[in-house]
């Protein structure tokens, strides 16, 4: 058996260029930090400039790869565009392009505001496609048959099945992203790009933390093996799919959810 069979191979993200959008908290970090220890050049970006800068230069500091901090509001296709220019200037090539920036909304329907839907759909769908499509020369120079570029849109169990909350626009998007994630993956295979989704179950970030505050045992209670995700859960889905382990796999909604979405009923 050749040596290219060796986990260490195939895992193998070292010296990949990475951006995570919304890389400076909760899952987006999770993932940075787990391509940044395993040697990749990650770029983050999110809407404040100082969290952003510090999360980096810790991140950094902990190596042995590398993060960047570039600072971007994507509700705005401007700053979509400056982001994909200053990534330009940088670089000639992206491997790994994670789309995790998101918002969310809770409300009774009978007072759910225009402007919030509009804001959910507008950053949690729409400029996932904004910044993919700008993105898609330096995906496309990165591109080879046995190791694809990858774009990997982070998802929701939410998407999938009904929440208790009233997320209305919040899961509405999050299912249009799981289908856009397919769209994408057969119409990009012939370039030697996949797309795949992870579709996360609860974890502790800060879109979570009241939820888990108020409803921690419960939700606990619901997942079928006992706990909430880790960290590693959802980074070392990422880093599969990112590397020659994942090089097959496009237009799958993976979820990491510690068996949620299968709970049987009682």
């Amino acid at each position: 058996m050749s040596s290219s069979m060796h986990t260490s191979s195939l895992f193998d993200v070292k010296d990949k260029v990475v951006l995570v959008t919304g890389g400076s908290r909760g899952i987006g970090l999770m993932i940075a930090h787990g391509f940044v220890v395993n040697g990749a050049k990650v770029y983050i970006s999110s809407r404040s400039a100082k969290v952003c800068d510090n999360v980096a230069e810790e991140l950094s500091k902990v190596g042995p790869g590398q993060c960047i901090s570039i600072p971007a509001d994507l509700q705005s296709l401007d700053e979509v565009k400056r982001l994909t220019a200053e990534i330009g200037k940088r670089e000639s090539k992206l491997h790994v392009l994670i789309n995790n920036a998101g918002a969310t909304w809770g409300e009774s329907i009978a007072t759910y505001p225009d402007q919030a839907f509009e804001k959910v759909m507008n950053l949690n769908l729409k400029r996932v496609f904004s910044l993919t499509q700008a993105l898609l020369p330096l995906l496309d120079a990165a591109a080879t048959v046995t190791h694809p570029s990858s774009i990997i849109n982070i998802g929701s169990v939410d998407g999938i099945h009904i929440p208790t909350q009233e997320t209305y626009a919040y899961s509405a998007s999050k299912a249009a992203l799981h289908q856009i994630t397919r769209v994408m993956a057969g119409h990009l295979g012939a370039r030697h790009i996949t797309c795949n989704a992870i579709a996360p179950g609860p974890f502790e970030s800060k879109m979570m933390a009241q939820t888990l505050r108020d409803f921690g045992e419960q939700i606990v209670g619901n997942v079928p093996l006992g706990r909430i995700g880790q960290p590693e859960d959802v980074a070392a889905t990422a880093i599969y799919l990112a590397s020659r382990a994942g090089a097959y796999t496009t237009g799958a909604i993976i979820p990491v959810d510690g068996g949620t979405l299968v709970k049987a009923k009682h």
